[in-house]
């Protein structure tokens, strides 16, 4: 097993976001996390990354305990996190940006990985010597894909990387994370986009009020209708956002 996270508890003062967390991913796995807003799901990510202490549980990662190890570390590793909202540096250029993402990389290979995502993102290309600031949303998130691929990741962790995306854009983001997976990348995924979640991810964990009270098979959660009903708004996606791609 790739990713063995257990009994994991996050907390901010008195609120526990994330309670007792059991999930794993495997070797070359898609793993989807679903469920409402508020549901703990960035909590986890972000322990996961190491951006919050946990208050209580362990974090494996190809064997090695990784729980008390910082967010350098578990790069190194290894682990990258997309964050939600993309966040990459608008006053940077594009090259920059992707540059940031190699920064603890000692090796000779950086310009060439970096020449490969050109060569899978031609538009970035194009835009290399410009401000991050004016690409387009779904530019922009293949940038922060992009720059997550610079750090060399075993697997990559995403945060509603749909959010705010036209829906040409959403269906060309979910093929890239099948392309990805396919080259031997795991990938765990937090969507509200129930639906493309579980066509795309072989299991998933359904989060609520910081618990995951469900998991199975991706085809096992999209035939129960009542865990649909109950946690993932029927299967729809998300509300729609503004289109930005």
């Amino acid at each position: 097993m790739l990713l063995e996270v257990s009994g994991l508890d996050v907390s901010y003062g008195r609120t526990r976001a994330v309670k007792g967390a059991d999930l794993t991913v495997g070797q070359g796995e898609i793993v989807a996390v679903l469920g409402a807003n508020g549901a703990g799901k960035t909590s986890l990510l972000r322990a996961l990354q190491g951006a919050v202490k946990p208050a209580g549980g362990r974090i494996v990662f190809d064997g090695v305990d990784l729980t008390a190890q910082s967010s350098a570390a578990r790069v190194r590793s290894g682990v990258m996190l997309v964050p939600e909202g993309r966040q990459i540096f608008v006053s940077m250029t594009v090259h920059e940006n992707l540059l940031m993402g190699a920064y603890l990389r000692r090796d000779g290979a950086v310009e060439s990985d970096i020449d490969a995502i050109y060569d899978r993102f031609p538009n970035l290309a194009q835009r290399r010597d410009m401000k991050a600031s004016v690409l387009s949303g779904g530019e922009q998130q293949m940038l922060a894909i992009g720059r997550a691929m610079l750090g060399r990741p075993r697997l990559v962790m995403l945060d509603e990387p749909s959010l705010g995306l036209s829906p040409l854009f959403v269906e060309r983001l979910f093929d890239l994370l099948g392309e990805l997976n396919r080259e031997g990348i795991a990938i765990l995924l937090v969507e509200q986009n129930t639906t493309m979640a579980l066509e795309l991810a072989a299991r998933a964990y359904v989060l609520d009020l910081g618990a995951v009270v469900l998991e199975g098979t991706s085809a096992e959660l999209m035939r129960d209708e009542a865990l649909t009903e109950a946690y993932l708004g029927g299967g729809a996606p998300a509300p729609a956002q503004p289109a930005a791609g």
